[in-house]
């Protein structure tokens, strides 16, 4: 059985400790390592741009994971893969041209991603579900981290992966917000391929820990079949 993925949310990590928090992550059963780019814009926070991900390229031994929660993403598209990002994630909400965005960011070599806000529903892309590498469904209001999950967003889960499933698409479910040991077991077995986890994991006693069960714990043997 095909195992699920676990991304920590740099957001969460202690940013004047930045190289111990991409040394843990690096050492930890993690797959990916989750950076949310906030522009003030599209969302009400202001985060990190292109030359601080220049930097953690240089510390991650792991894939990044790259969240654009910004206005107008195309313009940048090709400078964030050349500071190091394996995966794009653009918003639906941002991108009134969002196939060109997607191919776009393909044309890069990069993976593409497409993100939802929690009151985007997930028939936004059936038209492009076929060309997406994965789909990050927002469980939070974008912009600010250790919010509460959203538990409508199980159901919402589901209709995706019965989306993907109808269309023989390949694209991965991420979840994004509020993901931690209280939850994570339901969201993967609503049909959830990656878990994003922040404050569960940097603020967690043991962080390495933390990981180590959000990765223990069974994902649904169905949606492999």
């Amino acid at each position: 059985m095909k195992k699920h993925l676990v991304a920590p949310s740099i957001l969460a990590a202690d940013f004047t400790c930045l190289r111990e928090a991409f040394d843990m992550v690096n050492a930890s059963e993690a797959d990916w390592f989750h950076l949310d780019v906030m522009d003030g814009r599209f969302v009400p926070n202001i985060t990190f741009g292109i030359f601080i991900i220049e930097c953690m390229k240089s510390l991650a031994h792991k894939p990044l994971d790259v969240h654009l929660m910004i206005v107008e993403p195309e313009k940048y598209i090709q400078a964030f893969r050349a500071a190091g990002a394996d995966i794009i994630t653009v918003h639906y909400e941002a991108c009134p041209h969002l196939h060109r965005t997607v191919q776009q960011i393909k044309e890069t070599g990069a993976r593409a991603g497409v993100a939802l806000n929690p009151h985007t529903p997930v028939e936004t892309l059936d038209d492009i579900i076929e060309d997406l590498d994965l789909v990050c469904l927002m469980s939070v209001n974008p912009g600010f981290g250790g919010q509460k999950f959203i538990y409508r967003t199980i159901p919402k889960i589901e209709r995706l992966k019965e989306l993907i499933t109808i269309r023989n698409a390949s694209a991965l479910i991420e979840i994004d917000g509020g993901v931690g040991l209280q939850n994570a077991e339901r969201i993967l077995q609503a049909g959830a391929d990656v878990l994003v986890a922040g404050s569960s994991v940097f603020q967690a006693a043991q962080p390495l820990e933390a990981i180590a069960k959000l990765k223990a714990f069974e994902s649904n043997p169905m949606k492999w079949v």
